[in-house]
């Protein structure tokens, strides 16, 4: 399984570790992702979304639709 963000497709990029020696090494920056039950055309589908995506509301997690749901008469 790739670690990409299923909706904005934010993947890895690569830098340099720099020591106090200014040695230099590559290494390679990862998105925070995260699994997340997404209610996606009225269905409940786990996907792999970074944090940016959860925060800013691009995605409509399952669980926060039952409970409200399950609250309001």
């Amino acid at each position: 399984m790739a670690r990409v963000c299923e909706l904005c497709g934010k993947k890895h990029s690569s830098g340099n570790n720099v020591s106090h020696a200014n040695n230099r090494t590559k290494r390679v920056f990862r998105p925070n992702l995260q699994t997340v039950r997404a209610l996606i055309n009225g269905a409940t589908q786990r996907m792999r979304v970074c944090t940016n995506c959860i925060r800013s509301g691009k995605i409509q997690k399952s669980v926060q639709v039952l409970v409200r749901r399950s609250v309001s008469p």
